[in-house]
């Protein structure tokens, strides 16, 4: 499992399939963070504990007081949007044309995708934005800072 954490100022995805037929779904959030996440062969329930308890305490917002980054998601009131990025399981090392036989099957893929959400929801306490799985999405991130994170699980 990778993830790809981005502190964001805001941020929305839209999916993109339904605007062609003349829908508007959207999800957004304001200050707090966007997750990449992609699920590989062989991930399972472990993997997602590990990220949503990393994710949860992560301290990447600036206390005020401070200026430092010491606030996690739920000290900061911050949002969270979490979008599946099956891309994120090349690595690039060989070649010039994307693999992405590390990836999970979609269909095994999406239920660990909404469990990780849910542990997610569950251990900060806020609500988990989220984008549309399996489709094609236009994604809008107006970071912060930057301030950005890769982890592999």
């Amino acid at each position: 499992m990778k993830v790809v954490v981005q502190r964001v100022k805001r941020a929305a995805v839209k999916d993109m399939d339904s605007v062609l037929d003349g829908a508007h779904p959207t999800s957004s959030v304001g200050k707090g963070m966007v997750l990449l996440v992609c699920l590989e062969k062989g991930d399972g329930l472990p993997s997602l504990e590990r990220a949503s308890d990393k994710i949860a305490n992560l301290r990447i917002f600036e206390n005020l007081q401070t200026g430092k980054m010491d606030e996690n998601i739920t000290t900061s009131q911050a949002e969270i949007l979490s979008i599946s990025q099956f891309t994120l399981s090349w690595d690039g090392k060989k070649g010039n044309r994307p693999s992405f036989d590390l990836s999970m099957p979609p269909s095994e893929a999406l239920p660990l995708f909404e469990k990780f959400c849910h542990l997610l929801q569950e251990k900060t306490n806020r609500c988990v934005n989220k984008g549309f799985f399996g489709k094609r999405m236009e994604v809008e991130i107006i970071g912060d800072g930057p301030v950005t994170f890769h982890f592999s699980f």
